[in-house]
């Protein structure tokens, strides 16, 4: 009895630990490199699914021809590299593992990041 009640008591005045952060998709953008290899999942940033439909879908992604062209929210330049990719993603084919979704877009001004 006394011992929970000291121990009570140091839980009460311990702070709280904050939750780790959430990706923000609408941050990402620049030389992007899929992963789709499951032994190097836990090598990546985060994990996505790419939607088949625009309606449901996180993130518009336009797949940028150079590099530099890359620099706002949903322009994606596909790197050939991993080790040169600013940001590596996991590609996961379950809806349900992935912390965001894409939908690959043909023009270049729908893309960037759904607001609800």
């Amino acid at each position: 009895m006394f011992f929970s009640l000291i121990l009570s008591a140091l839980l009460a005045l311990a702070p709280a630990k904050a939750a780790p952060a959430g990706v923000e998709p609408c941050r990402i953008y620049g030389s992007i490199y899929l992963e789709t290899d499951p032994r190097l999942r836990s090598n990546c940033f985060a994990t996505v699914y790419i939607e088949p439909e625009e309606t449901f879908a996180d993130v518009l992604v336009y797949n940028e021809n150079n590099k530099l062209f890359a620099d706002k929210a949903g322009l994606w330049y596909p790197a050939d590299n991993r080790a040169f990719a600013d940001y590596n993603l996991f590609v996961t084919t379950d809806r349900n593992l992935a912390e965001f979704s894409i939908h690959y877009t043909k023009v270049r001004s729908f893309a960037g990041c759904k607001t609800n």
